[in-house]
């Protein structure tokens, strides 16, 4: 093989939005509330080959806001995904790339796309706090190793 064969390769070949969801259920009725609402954050990332060195990683992100201890003010999902070329990387650095760099490549586009959402549901927008995808990888990384199930 040559050199340049060997050479590692990273690119981003697409991102796109996979899923997309809002629910106002308690709509009209919940525009009355002047409650400030406690916000659920939960993020999870998954990854997998597509073809040969080709890989689609999604970022979901859920947000829920409840006032009142239960009612839902509103639940928005944005399942961000991208697709990626990763060629001629040692199979111990593939998993690291898709579990956090993949996934802060993508973190910037779901966080836009849940603000909108919330917005155009008719709240405030919800602006995501940066998230540390490195620890998050660590994380599921010592919940696999004590046999639990990992979710970021």
């Amino acid at each position: 093989m040559s050199e340049e064969q060997q050479q590692p390769v990273f690119s981003i070949e697409k991102i796109f939005v996979k899923d997309i969801s809002v629910e106002v259920p308690n709509s009209p009725g919940i525009f009355l509330s002047r409650e400030t609402p406690q916000v659920d954050v939960q993020i999870h990332t998954q990854g997998g080959a597509v073809d040969e060195g080709v890989f689609e990683v999604v970022l979901t992100v859920t947000v829920t806001a409840k006032v009142e201890g239960e009612k839902v003010m509103f639940l928005v999902e944005a399942a961000q995904a991208g697709v990626f070329t990763l060629r001629n990387i040692p199979q111990q650095d593939l998993e690291p790339l898709l579990g956090i760099t993949c996934p802060n490549i993508l973190f910037p586009y779901a966080r836009e796309v849940v603000s909108d959402l919330v917005s155009r549901a008719g709240f405030p927008p919800v602006i995501l706090s940066p998230v540390n995808f490195e620890a998050l990888y660590a994380q599921g990384h010592t919940q696999a190793d004590e046999g639990a199930e990992t979710t970021h």
